[in-house]
């Protein structure tokens, strides 16, 4: 049976599939080409809102470089236009996924206007810490993909059992965490960068982490069920859905032991 604590990617999305030719089924190297795809896409529009925020300020006076930067009006729209209209797509996604092919490019430009942002805002507050979360989310994606290749981790039932239960409470967690912002309160041992707190951080990542191998897992069992093609846009959505999460994990974690030093 797959399980995968991915809401995009669990054993039900398959369940109805659809109809399909023969010859025109899910692969894996088809899957890995739509994520490059999806990636790409998302590094665009990254790219558009990070150059909006990061690009040189004018100089006030003749001879000065002013290096303080201001984030631009237009860029809080752009982000806000990210997070729901990726949230929204997202679900059309999950829940039509015969729409994959074209809602999964759609969401992956709007979490580009999103990270994008965000990734700039924080380059701004600790200078180098984009390139090093970029470096630890793919770091971290190649050593559990070659892991996972080599047999050296296998997703088990009871490993899945564990998985969905402990990336079930993060989820609570952080809608709690929600809704006391709207009464202007919050749960500051897990958002402050005291030693908890970065405890939480650490405990965030190695599960989000730990869902990229249930993703593999998920993956390889649905080329080899044969599926119909669009699933492999649907399964590259799913993963991509699992990288941002870990990258903004990351990024929240390097910046707790920024601010500790």
């Amino acid at each position: 049976m797959m399980r995968s604590s991915n809401p995009a990617l669990n054993a039900k999305v398959f369940d109805g599939a659809g109809s399909f030719e023969v010859g025109e089924t899910m692969t894996l190297q088809g899957t890995v080409n739509k994520t490059f795809v999806l990636l790409g896409l998302l590094v665009l529009s990254a790219a558009w809102v990070w150059g909006k925020i990061m690009q040189p300020a004018a100089p006030m006076f003749e001879g000065l470089e002013q290096t303080a930067r201001t984030v631009p009006s237009s860029v809080g729209p752009l982000m806000m236009l990210g997070i729901f209209g990726g949230l929204i797509v997202g679900f059309v996604t999950i829940f039509k996924k015969e729409w994959a092919p074209v809602t999964s490019p759609i969401y992956a430009l709007c979490e580009g206007l999103f990270i994008g942002g965000i990734s700039a805002i924080f380059e701004v507050q600790y200078p180098g810490i984009v390139i090093q979360a970029v470096a630890l989310t793919f770091g971290t994606l190649f050593c559990l993909l070659t892991a996972y290749k080599s047999g050296m981790i296998r997703p088990t039932e009871n490993f899945k059992l564990g998985l969905v239960a402990a990336t079930g409470a993060i989820c609570l967690i952080y809608f709690i965490s929600m809704i006391m912002g709207f009464f202007g309160a919050s749960i500051p041992l897990i958002h402050g960068s005291g030693p908890f707190g970065i405890a939480f951080s650490l405990f965030v990542v190695t599960i989000a982490a730990l869902n990229l191998v249930m993703d593999f897992d998920f993956i390889e069992q649905g080329s080899a069920m044969s599926l119909p093609k669009y699933m492999e846009w649907y399964a590259a959505f799913g993963l991509i859905v699992t990288l941002v999460w870990l990258y903004i994990e990351i990024l929240r974690l390097l910046a707790k032991l920024r601010e500790r030093r």
